[in-house]
């Protein structure tokens, strides 16, 4: 099955250092991919790479085949992209937040519409889908923010530690999300620092270190590779400089 997240070889420098290098992965329909590493590894220059955010040195990505730096606005239109950072308009109603982003990317008025509803009960946003965002509890925000980088129905998803600053509570509406993208046949990668969602949602690994990936494989291949029994002690294994 062909994938429809496709990094190949792509090289990110800040002046002198080298953030990412050589870098390659593929996640297909019905992946998820878990994206792991210590601070600096490389992850979010990654996926900000992939986003199209940052222009790579070296090497290429694309999203259901659309080249991210040759075509970067319909690639976008193939990806929903989550931080746990994301900002809201705080004047704007949740329903104007979804309205502008649908706009953006193109979805017609009757699609959108749509759109909104389903997710509307999807998230269970009726409670606060018309008030302005400035006035919403963090949780409130999170399921508008989820809504947002979905609202155009992506084929892929990629997630940047979006559970980082949530309660438990809020991170399960990420972890939801998750497992419904993934039964809708999505390709997800997702970047965490929490092993026990890592290893609750993802299908593949991969360990990142010093802008490479040093690692990759299921949890079970991982364990075996690294000699130990539990995920957090491979991924201290593989921070630690171990290949």
């Amino acid at each position: 099955m062909a994938a429809v997240i496709e990094v190949e070889g792509i090289v990110r420098d800040f002046g002198a250092t080298r953030a990412v290098d050589q870098v390659s992965f593929g996640v297909e329909p019905g992946e998820v991919v878990g994206l792991l590493g210590p601070n600096g590894a490389g992850k979010t220059t990654t996926l900000r790479v992939l986003a199209g955010l940052l222009t790579p040195a070296a090497g290429r990505t694309r999203i259901n085949g659309v080249d991210v730096q040759v075509e970067p606005l319909a690639a976008r239109r193939q990806l929903g992209f989550l931080t746990a950072s994301t900002g809201l308009y705080e004047r704007l109603t949740g329903r104007e937040m979804l309205q502008t982003f649908g706009r953006l990317q193109q979805l017609d008025e009757e699609t959108l519409a749509a759109r909104i509803a389903a997710l509307t009960d999807e998230l269970e946003l009726q409670g606060f889908l018309d008030k302005r965002c400035g006035a919403m509890s963090s949780g409130q925000k999170q399921r508008i923010n989820i809504a947002r980088a979905v609202v155009h129905d992506p084929l892929a998803y990629v997630l940047d530690e979006p559970t980082a600053t949530l309660d438990p509570l809020a991170s399960r509406d990420i972890l939801e999300l998750v497992q419904r993208a993934q039964a809708r046949n999505k390709a997800v990668l997702f970047s965490t620092h929490r092993m026990e969602e890592a290893e609750y949602l993802c299908t593949r690994l991969l360990f990142m270190r010093g802008g490479k990936v040093v690692a990759r494989g299921t949890s079970a291949e991982l364990l075996a590779q690294s000699g130990k029994q539990k995920l957090t002690d491979a991924f201290l294994h593989y921070a630690g400089g171990a290949a």
